[in-house]
């Protein structure tokens, strides 16, 4: 059984570090293709006419995994592998008063507004989207699909994510967004049991990503001190802040930038 275990840390560790060509050409492919909601690792829509189309090769969710299709999830043994990744959150400020002061229709119009331009910047960013709950949405970026510069484009992507609501434009932001980007090792896979089973990444650095996001004023990105050296010329004149972080006895440095 350990040997097993082994081979199955060694096959996610592959996937998740290296990568393969069938999944980066997959990945691009199906990016172009309408419509979500779609597999966390490759893409592959399951919703509309492009996700019926696929049904019909085999990319349909899995039963294991209904983040996955059964391409990327059955091929795959349980569980996952300690990898180095970078986590992007970003979250609606304010989203229990908009709520409050809007019809509910209309509340969600500008929630699957939000989901649809965080969702086309990350894929842009070839992030894997890990969450889309409630106000909030939770990004992975991976070497073996974000490719080697996984960190400075969890950080690319979360400026991005903010201009795409309006932050640095003429017109000015039509939500109220703040962001934040951590990275480190973390334990990514397929976690859960008994039929429950979740496609995510568990540890500290994902925790300090969440803690910081809480911080993180509107139209801000918090980004860890260590997530990337060159933060400061991808953002020249970004300040740094030391933060008390809930839950950490230490204060945490972040640099603070704004599209």
């Amino acid at each position: 059984m350990a040997a097993t275990d082994q081979a199955g840390q060694e096959q996610w560790r592959k996937v998740l570090i290296e990568g393969h060509r069938p999944l980066t050409v997959s990945r691009h492919l199906f990016r172009y293709v309408p419509s979500p909601p779609r597999c966390k690792m490759c893409n592959n829509p399951f919703g509309g006419a492009g996700g019926r189309v696929f049904r019909l090769a085999g990319f349909r969710p899995s039963r294991k995994n209904p983040n996955l299709c059964t391409k990327c999830c059955d091929s795959l043994p349980a569980g996952g592998a300690e990898v180095d990744i970078a986590v992007l959150f970003a979250d609606i400020r304010g989203s229990t008063g908009l709520g409050e002061r809007m019809r509910p229709d209309t509340f969600a119009e500008v929630v699957n507004r939000f989901y649809g331009v965080a969702t086309s910047v990350l894929l842009r960013h070839d992030a894997l989207i890990d969450k889309l709950i409630g106000d909030e949405v939770m990004a992975l970026f991976i070497p073996g699909v974000a490719g080697p510069d996984y960190r400075r484009r969890a950080v690319e992507a979360a400026a991005d994510l903010l201009r795409g609501v309006g932050y640095g434009s003429a017109e000015g932001p039509w939500l109220d967004v703040g962001a934040a980007v951590n990275a480190g090792v973390a334990y990514v896979g397929n976690v859960g049991t008994h039929g429950v089973v979740d496609f995510t990444a568990l540890g500290d650095p994902v925790n300090l990503a969440s803690r910081l996001q809480a911080l993180a004023a509107g139209g801000e990105v918090l980004i860890a001190d260590d997530v990337h050296a060159d933060v400061p010329t991808m953002f020249p004149g970004a300040p740094s802040r030391l933060l008390q972080v809930r839950g950490r006895e230490a204060p945490v440095t972040a640099w603070a930038v704004s599209p």
